[in-house]
């Protein structure tokens, strides 16, 4: 007697589900895509937000990526002493630092962000640019639903 073939049809039906088991795909591409640069994707996120907004906060990358503050601390301090952004002391007040990046760090995360538009377009090739769109508009709907505890 043959086993019936396993399904995940209750699973299947349910959007967090199915964003969970996108995001695993994304996520093992990413990584194999990243591999050596040797750059995460949380760091990798930072540099693209210091680069996005130079002069920057650390507490405010914090709350723009979802990192809590402690954790905040030892990934800037690695970025730093991989010399990929600065720290600076904020000029509006000399208690307050500020991030910026160093030509290295501009230098990586372009490859970065080379590496991964091809990665997505990999895995979005089947889309189409309004799939895309449309895509994205739906997940940023869905993120501007969550409860947040900082």
């Amino acid at each position: 007697m043959t086993e019936p073939h396993p399904h995940t049809r209750t699973l299947g039906r349910l959007v967090g589900y199915r964003l969970r088991r996108a995001s695993a795909v994304f996520a093992s591409d990413f990584a194999v895509t990243l591999d050596g640069t040797g750059i995460r994707q949380i760091p990798m996120g930072i540099l693209a937000v210091v680069a996005d907004n130079p002069g920057i906060n650390q507490g405010t990358v914090g709350r723009l990526l979802g990192i809590k503050r402690a954790n905040m601390v030892p990934l800037i301090n690695e970025l730093i002493e991989a010399g990929l952004i600065v720290r600076e002391t904020d000029p509006n007040d000399r208690r307050a630092f500020t991030l910026a990046m160093s030509a290295e760090g501009t230098q990586l995360l372009t490859d970065c962000i080379a590496r991964i538009e091809a990665h997505e377009e990999r895995l979005l090739s089947g889309f189409t640019d309004a799939e895309k769109a449309t895509l994205l508009d739906l997940l940023e709907r869905i993120e501007q639903r969550a409860v947040t505890t900082d």
